[in-house]
Formats: structure tokens, C-alpha cells, sequence
């Protein structure tokens, strides 16, 4: 029993859903101050949370044999036979249909369970299938990613405003430079699996890459004003954030003059390194002076 747990615990990607909760959560805070309601909080980061681990679970059912396909994803249950392809299926599409509903009838507005109903269809339906297709599934699976902090503010106000397309922007923009550095990591793997990445149709030098790479950390920085812009945050936040975004893009240019696994690897943890900087600036300057005013 504990390992069958263990097995369907792995089919949410928890790390991922983690991450994912912070940004609604970060979302949220912001939509509602200065007059937080624990209980919609609760709500909403349970109902986000639900669908979110519902869509890792039905992308882990449509990838199993890709899965089987590539080293870094072999071990996963559907690929051993730890589970079988049904329980999946099953366990994923319910999640997800029950973190809609949840949403939908503990909540003022239907909002977030529009937007959460959208970030599991793009997920599932649109960005899974398209990774075997297209190499712009990066750039439409980067919605979905961003949608997060989107379910937050609706949760918040029922509604959205500039200020909750802010943060969209910074994660939709972020996870491209963010995923071209994994993708060219794992770019054989990728190729094993028949998944239509950059790496795999770019030539052997990573020229095309390495520029998609620096152009996205370039917008990168615009977004990275917008919070201020909007009247999302201060001007700690964009004093402290700017420098993140270059430093950033520091390691994005140093790639795309030198593909090395290495390089690659140096932009994929300054990508988390920025996202965690600009969060913290965004919390501390945007959100939490709200409740203090």
C-alpha cells in the first residue's frame, strides 16, 4: 500500500505542483489585499492544487510511452508497470474534474474554475500532444504555466486585472529560456522519445538555441518592469529585480556563445535563482506593504 501511494504521489508531480502553488498563492494575496479571507485562500490553493496534480497525473498517461523511450523517465510507475495506464487515466481525469468543481462551488465567482478548466485543457489537450508535433509546444505550453497566479487573483476578486497579467507575463516569459536550457541537456533523450524540441531540430553548433534563448531572457527584462508598471510593486521591487533579469541574462549570452551541457545547466539554475529573487522582491514590495497601508 505504502508503495502504491508512493507511486500515485509521483503521478502529481508534487515539486512542480509546489512551485505552482506558490505563484496562485503570491496571485491571490496580491488580488485580495488589504482585507484577506483565510477561508477563500485555503479554497483556492486546494481547488489549484487538485487540477494541477490531476494534469501531471493524465500527462504522465499520455507520455508512458515516450516515457519508456528516455533515461531520465524510465523509472516512472506507468513505464515499470508499477500502475497500470486505466489507474492513470482514472485518477488524473478525476483530480482534475474535481479540482474544477471545487472550485466553482466554494468560491464567490466562477473565475478561477474558468481559469483552472483552461490550465488543465491547454495542459492535457494542447501541450502534451503538441510536444510530439511542433517545436512551439515551449512557447504554447508556457501559458498553461503561467495561468497559476491568474487562478490566484480570480480566487482573490472574481475577476482580473492588469496587475495579475503581470505576473503572467514574468512566468509566461520565463519558462522559455527555462526549458530551452533543459531541453538542450536532455536533447538525446528528448530525440528518443520523438519529442520535437529546439535542440533536436536546431544543428549541432545550438545556434538557433542559444539566440532563442538570449532574445526570451531579453524580453524577460521588460517583463520583469511590468509589476511596476502596473502598480503591482514598488520601486524596491524594480531596483532589485532589474539586476536579477541581467545577471540572468548574463548566463543566457555565456550559452549561447559556448552550448555545453555545462552552460545549459548554469541557465537552468540562474532561471530558478531569478524566479526566487523576483518572487521574494514581488511579496516583499507588492504585496505584503498592501496590508500595512
Amino acid at each position: 500500500m505504502r508503495s502504491r501511494l508512493t507511486d500515485y504521489a509521483e503521478l502529481c508531480k508534487p515539486r512542480i505542483a509546489t512551485m505552482a502553488l506558490v505563484t496562485v498563492a503570491v496571485g491571490f494575496l496580491l488580488g485580495a489585499a488589504p482585507d484577506l479571507k483565510v477561508e477563500l485562500l485555503l479554497h483556492t490553493l486546494l481547488g489549484a492544487g487538485v487540477v494541477a496534480a490531476g494534469g501531471s497525473a493524465m500527462n504522465h498517461w499520455l507520455e508512458r510511452r515516450a516515457d519508456a523511450k528516455m533515461l531520465r523517465t524510465s523509472k516512472r510507475p506507468l513505464v515499470t508497470g508499477r500502475l497500470k495506464p486505466i489507474e492513470a487515466l482514472v485518477f488524473g481525469a478525476t483530480l482534475g474534474i474535481v479540482g474544477v468543481v471545487y472550485l466553482y462551488f466554494t468560491l464567490p465567482s466562477p473565475a478561477a474554475a474558468i481559469a483552472a478548466a483552461l490550465t488543465f485543457i491547454l495542459y492535457v489537450g494542447v501541450y502534451t500532444p503538441l510536444k510530439r508535433v511542433t517545436v512551439w509546444n515551449t512557447v504554447i505550453g508556457a501559458i498553461p504555466g503561467a495561468l497559476p497566479p491568474v487562478i490566484g487573483w480570480c480566487g482573490a476578486t472574481g475577476g482580473m486585472a492588469a496587475q495579475g497579467w503581470a505576473l503572467f507575463g514574468i512566468l509566461f516569459v520565463w519558462q522559455l529560456p527555462h526549458f530551452f536550457s533543459i531541453a538542450w541537456m536532455y536533447r538525446a533523450d528528448y530525440a528518443r522519445g520523438g519529442m520535437k524540441m529546439l535542440p533536436i531540430v536546431d544543428a549541432p553548433d545550438g545556434r538557433l538555441t542559444g539566440r532563442a534563448t538570449v532574445a526570451t531572457a531579453i524580453l524577460l527584462l521588460f517583463t520583469t518592469a511590468m509589476p511596476y508598471f502596473v502598480d503591482a510593486a514598488g520601486w524596491i521591487y524594480l531596483v532589485g529585480s532589474l539586476p536579477a533579469a541581467v545577471w540572468f541574462l548574463a548566463r543566457c549570452i555565456r550559452f549561447a556563445q559556448t552550448p555545453t551541457d555545462r552552460t545549459a545547466r548554469t541557465v537552468l539554475r540562474g532561471s530558478l535563482v531569478y524566479l526566487l529573487a523576483v518572487m521574494t522582491l514581488f511579496v516583499a514590495d507588492g504585496v505584503v506593504p498592501r496590508y500595512f497601508q
